[in-house]
């Protein structure tokens, strides 16, 4: 049998007004005292006022989307690895194409390749 859900009532009602806004600002610390708060980084965050935990989502989700590349740094193409080889890059994690990229540059930084003669 469905059950109906839950509804939980605040006892703060968010801001909507301007007078409301001027209200919660006048009755605000100049300094926040809270440890937990002094190094914040909140240049990123994301406002949306009384949009609840959707909207925010659906914020943070447009906000995060890469765009397409102005001009692609990368090639994709085809290697072959031996499957034990694979899985032991694989199992490093995500990142793991990034990794092996890595260390091909440090290779050939550290073997250059050889003239033709």
């Amino acid at each position: 049998m469905p059950t109906k859900p839950k509804v939980f009532a605040t006892a703060v009602k968010f801001p909507v007004t301007d007078a409301d806004w001027a209200a919660v600002i006048a009755t605000a610390p100049d300094v926040a005292d809270d440890p937990d708060t002094r190094h914040i980084d909140w240049s990123n965050a994301i406002v949306t006022p009384g949009g609840g935990v959707d909207a925010t989502l659906t914020a943070l989700r447009r906000a995060r989307t890469r765009g397409p590349q102005k001009s692609p740094t990368k090639i994709p193409t085809t290697i072959r690895f031996d499957a034990d080889v694979l899985a032991a890059l694989k199992a490093t994690g995500k990142g793991w194409q990034t990794r092996v990229n890595e260390v091909m540059r440090e290779w050939i930084k550290n073997h250059p390749p050889i003239a033709d003669h």
